[in-house]
């Protein structure tokens, strides 16, 4: 697996393919066609390969900038970017990934197109209902993953407990341990 899906909800994850934003080198998870599509599938949205192409991978990643700048003007409760909006807006004005019913279940079909319409689709439910109050960045200091705090009090501080939150628990131990044979 080329990409990780920490957030449960596609286009956070989505966002999170460019890791380590504040980095002075970041880790670009979408720099090629191949990556694309192993994103979509991956991720579960479509189950064939769409067939992405370098034009498929600019548009993708105008859109998931387009949505990181909305999550981060929702983050800082500061008024949305115009064009963002308007990319995002074009983006889910699109026709969306193909479901039919087949023999084995469920199949997910589309082309690229069709996968980030339907990422943008989910970034406007998202941002402009509710839950967007519940958007946070991930407070591990090397990651800028963005996810939902759904949990019950709502003070969830890493994108997964799995990855930064045991790496930043971990941490702490070593310090306390270095410290007290100091």
């Amino acid at each position: 697996m080329n990409h990780a899906f920490p957030c449960g909800t596609l286009c956070l994850d989505f966002v999170g393919t460019l890791r380590a934003r504040r980095n002075a080198a970041p880790l670009e998870k979408l720099a090629t066609p191949g990556l694309l599509d192993d994103w979509f599938v991956e991720s579960g949205m479509v189950d064939l390969t769409p067939g992405a192409g370098e034009a498929d991978v600019v548009i993708a990643v105008q859109l998931r900038e387009a949505i990181y700048d909305l999550v981060a003007a929702r983050l800082d409760a500061r008024p949305l970017p115009t064009e963002a909006v308007a990319e995002v807006n074009l983006q889910a004005s699109g026709l969306p990934v193909t479901l039919r019913l087949g023999p084995h279940g469920v199949m997910r079909t589309g082309s690229v197109a069709q996968g980030l319409a339907t990422l943008a689709r989910e970034a406007v439910q998202l941002l402009g209902g509710d839950e967007a109050a519940l958007l946070r960045e991930c407070a591990r200091p090397e990651c800028t993953q963005v996810y939902l705090d759904r949990s019950r009090g709502h003070r969830r501080e890493w994108c997964a407990m799995k990855t930064c939150g045991n790496r930043v628990k971990a941490a702490n131990y070593r310090a306390r341990q270095q410290a007290a044979q100091a």
